[in-house]
């Protein structure tokens, strides 16, 4: 059974009746995970959590690959970089009806490249992403992501999103792509930056806040505001 405890508290992740499969700083975690393998190649009674938490360097790869029918899999991502770092996320999804959610976090103390790749390769499958990005001070951030739709994929659902808040000295880059070669149920992609505006800053301050307390409030509100698919 996954400690659920340990993942709120250390990551904010929030866990669910489920087969899991944990990666912490990197790393496989067998103590916390029901399953050993992102091939999800059979149907479980329960969803599937795919949970990749902690803190990063260098070159690392997870790979999904969902060949079973009618499976829900869920990705959850919370990680940090205070070294340069690469982050690379394949998603290959063949099962009929069956649909990856993911939300993943990220916080980007360096430099720091996102890639990921969403292919459908059936019909009726679903990829789903949502992604938020904090550039701390003097950071590079790169975050690029494509959906492919393949031939004979009718009636897919895709949606990959993009969302930053950054320091004024930090840079970012988006780079959405969508390679289409079927007529999908939807294929949505978007890319936005987060402010916080005057009135919500004048509200916070006259509510007594300190700068550095309305910043802690805006970052936090932005890191846990996962809108809906």
């Amino acid at each position: 059974m996954c400690n659920m405890s340990y993942l709120w508290n250390e990551f904010n992740i929030k866990t669910m009746p489920a087969e899991t499969l944990v990666y912490c700083n990197g790393l496989f975690r067998e103590d916390l995970s029901t399953i050993t393998d992102c091939n999800i190649s059979k149907n479980y009674d329960l969803p599937v959590h795919i949970i990749y938490v902690g803190q990063i360097e260098r070159e690392n790869t997870l790979n999904i690959n969902i060949t079973a029918e009618n499976q829900p899999v869920f990705l959850s991502v919370n990680i940090e970089n205070k070294n340069p770092a690469f982050l690379n996320i394949f998603i290959k999804n063949t099962g009929k009806n069956s649909e990856v959610r993911g939300h993943i976090m990220l916080k980007n103390y360096s430099d720091l490249v996102l890639k990921c790749d969403a292919q459908h390769l059936a019909s009726n499958t679903g990829i789903l992403i949502q992604t938020k990005i904090i550039g701390l001070k003097d950071s590079f951030s790169k975050l690029s992501a494509t959906a492919i739709i393949n031939k004979n994929c009718e009636n897919v659902k895709s949606d990959i999103r993009f969302a930053g808040l950054i320091d004024k000295t930090a840079r970012l880059k988006f780079i959405p792509r969508q390679k289409i070669q079927s007529v999908p149920d939807s294929a949505e992609h978007s890319a936005y930056m987060f402010h916080p505006s005057d009135i919500q800053i004048n509200y916070l301050r006259n509510a007594g806040l300190a700068t550095n307390e309305i910043q802690d409030i805006t970052t936090e509100a932005f890191m846990n505001d996962f809108n809906l698919f």
